[in-house]
């Protein structure tokens, strides 16, 4: 049986990329997050964790695809990777993605 997804499960990391830091000028800020979790578990995860008010959601799935290993040749299977765009109402911020601003 699977552990049940609470906060700290359920969002793993902030994105931090160049696109991202674009993103966060618009209101908008990129996690990485559990690939079970659903969007209203997301928006309950960043509301709880942040104080924030979240107006929309957007995922991205990354499936699983099979690469050689360059050490041992040897086929193997990247994990499944989920990335959610979470859209905040006007005037709040999340302050992770402010550190680089000054």
């Amino acid at each position: 049986m699977s552990t049940p997804l609470i906060h700290q499960n359920t969002i793993i990391a902030p994105v931090i990329t160049e696109k991202s830091y674009g993103l966060a000028k618009l209101n908008k800020y990129a996690f990485k997050v559990a690939p079970s979790a659903s969007k209203s578990q997301i928006k309950k995860a960043i509301k709880d964790l942040f104080n924030v008010d979240v107006l929309s959601i957007n995922t991205v799935k990354k499936a699983s695809r099979r690469v050689r290993s360059m050490k041992t040749g040897r086929h193997l299977n990247t994990p499944v990777t989920k990335k959610a765009i979470v859209e905040l109402k006007k005037g709040q911020t999340i302050y992770i993605f402010n550190a680089l601003k000054s």
